[in-house]
């Protein structure tokens, strides 16, 4: 009995591997969603990552609703009607850093070397990020408006405000990601991103009217207060779950928005292409 092995051709290989058509090219919408699935498996696989959308909320909030509310309210029941909508806000702005963090560990591992190589949309794995990122940013304001409720915040504007508000911050927290991922690509470790990050979002956050009414603030302050993007996302929030008029403070919010997408989102797109 004969144990030669068949002799297998270069055409034979070809053949066995070949399709019958080449297959069309994922859409660039079908391509950012994948991205998106891979961060939120990302999560899935090293749920540590979590931790920051799940204890700053609670310790934000209970920090300072008592140990402010008493001396700036009269009461903490009275003071966390006015601070949750500005935690909240605090929140998630600070959880945004954490895009830039991320984006810089893939390119130190190599990952974005990988990425850039396929034959994909370019802009596809960081918006397809950005888009997972917002499931951790609502996953914390869940977390942030549970712990209000439970420890006493009652919005007057009901389900439909607290839901438009959290829609509205959403918004901003994707145009602000922007931001950090531009960090992401020009810093060169991830610890350092993450320095640079809070040093940017410290006066933002309060410098604004979070915590206090502005108008008790020295008026060089107040006029920076006025026209910080944050001080105007807390408003609309605040008039948006305590059921008041918002006026034009959505329209400011979505205008800024809109104009950090379109300043920053290319100049990321940039540094993607030439940096890395």
């Amino acid at each position: 009995m004969s144990t030669e092995s068949p002799t297998i051709t270069t055409s034979a290989l070809r053949d066995a591997v070949a399709l019958p058509e080449r297959p069309s090219r994922p859409s660039p919408v079908s391509m950012t969603l994948t991205f998106a699935w891979r961060a939120l498996l990302k999560i899935k696989h090293v749920p540590e990552q979590l931790f920051d959308v799940l204890v700053s909320p609670v310790i934000f909030t209970l920090m300072f609703t008592y140990l402010f509310g008493g001396a700036l309210a009269g009461s903490t029941s009275a003071y966390i009607q006015f601070l949750l909508p500005g935690i909240l806000v605090q929140t998630i702005v600070f959880v945004t850093v954490y895009t830039g963090y991320t984006l810089n560990t893939d390119i130190t591992k190599g990952v974005f070397d990988r990425f850039r190589s396929l034959p994909i949309w370019r802009p596809a794995p960081i918006v397809g990020a950005l888009l997972g990122d917002t499931v951790r940013y609502t996953i914390a304001s869940i977390v942030c408006i549970g712990l209000g409720l439970l420890i006493g915040f009652r919005p007057d504007g009901g389900f439909v405000g607290v839901v438009l508000g959290v829609l509205l911050l959403l918004v901003f927290a994707f145009s602000l990601s922007w931001i950090f991922t531009i960090l992401g690509l020009l810093l060169r470790t991830p610890n350092s991103v993450m320095g640079v990050s809070m040093m940017v979002l410290m006066p933002l956050t309060f410098a604004s009217n979070i915590f206090v009414d502005p108008s008790t603030m020295p008026t060089a302050l107040q006029r920076f207060v006025d026209v910080n993007p944050v001080s105007h996302l807390v408003t609309a929030v605040r008039a948006l779950m305590g059921g008041q008029p918002v006026g034009s403070e959505i329209v400011w919010v979505l205008v800024a928005s809109v104009a950090l997408t379109a300043v920053f989102g290319p100049i990321t797109m940039r540094l993607y292409r030439t940096r890395h």
